[in-house]
């Protein structure tokens, strides 16, 4: 009885994470790019990076935290640009290797010692350089905590109440956001490029701009996603690397892509599972069988088979709709 009121405890708190509600971020802008549009972009840690990089920068050097979110955004834009402007007329496989090498270039880059100076190179930025800034925006008392049944967590400082609120707002609006979006005659047009790219042209579309556009508005929601998964933990270009990318599919596949909330499902049902499969293997299985280094790995063991045995037998998701988006159709 212990073991399933710790379970479940677990699970609240992992939906309630602001790691939970920044990949949900992330994957309603991949949803923009692959669910709506059509676009096989691999490349959306690249984005989360981006905007990872901006803020912490910026608030580094005495930028201020606004000023950092707004550099964060129009790196990602500037970054969707460069990249879209030379390669949209690309299709399927071939964009999707331009995607993953644009997004290993940014990682790279992160990582690159000779530019440690403003990236921290492979040791990264620490939190405590940027979260500040973000800690004093808030309107709770600091050094303060605060208890919601089972889970007591501070108001204010680290991965607190306040941090969870931020990106549990932030995450509604971005759903809003594209829920509005997707029901205006542009979301009708950019669900029309994705079905027939030749039959939009023929009523005088213009099929690159709209795909450009996609690319910009999922590359701006990525690195919203990833500004607020590094405001509790430090920017490593490590941890936003290709990994990242394939999980965010991973919960895009889950929920249902070319659906609003599906990203969002999909998210706090990947972590439930991730928690799951640790806690159950953790209390089950003895030590000689599996040790604890070894719990994880086979986590991904099981997610890596889920996903394709999703891709084979529900494409569409838990949400999604199979006539609306399927592989191989």
């Amino acid at each position: 009885m212990d073991f399933l009121v710790g379970l479940f405890t677990d699970f609240g708190q992992q939906i309630l994470s602001s790691v939970t509600a920044a990949f949900a971020i992330a994957a309603i802008g991949l949803n923009v790019h692959f669910g709506y549009t059509g676009l096989v972009n691999i490349g959306q840690a690249g984005f989360m990076l981006i905007g990872a990089y901006g803020l912490a920068i910026t608030v580094e050097v005495g930028g201020g935290f606004w000023l950092g979110v707004l550099i964060g955004l129009v790196g990602a834009a500037l970054f969707a640009l460069v990249l879209g402007l030379p390669t949209l007329k690309l299709r399927g496989d071939y964009l999707a290797i331009v995607t993953i090498a644009a997004s290993e270039i940014v990682r790279v880059i992160g990582d690159n010692q000779s530019l440690s100076q403003w990236t921290g190179g492979a040791a990264g930025i620490a939190g405590r350089v940027y979260q500040g800034a973000f800690t004093a925006l808030s309107p709770f008392p600091a050094n303060q905590q605060f208890q919601v049944g089972p889970y007591t967590y501070p108001l204010t400082e680290g991965d607190s109440w306040f941090l969870r609120i931020v990106c549990w707002v932030v995450l509604a609006i971005v759903a809003v956001i594209v829920l509005l979006l997707m029901r205006s005659p542009w979301g009708r047009a950019i669900r029309g490029i994705r079905e027939d790219e030749d039959a939009m042209r023929s009523l005088g579309k213009n099929v690159y701009l709209y795909k450009l556009q996609a690319l910009m508005l999922g590359g701006v929601i990525g690195a919203i996603g990833g500004m607020l998964y590094v405001l509790s933990a430090n920017v490593l270009a490590d941890s936003l690397g290709r990994t990242t990318t394939f999980l965010l599919y991973t919960c895009l596949l889950l929920g249902g892509a070319a659906t609003v909330f599906g990203p969002v499902l999909g998210s706090a049902l990947y972590f439930i599972v991730i928690i799951g499969l640790n806690d159950v293997v953790a209390q089950f299985v003895p030590p000689q069988i599996m040790n604890e280094q070894q719990i994880p790995q086979f986590g991904w063991i099981v997610v890596g088979v889920g996903l394709m045995l999703l891709v084979i037998f529900r494409p569409q998701g838990i949400l999604g709709n199979k006539k609306e988006l399927a592989f191989g159709d």
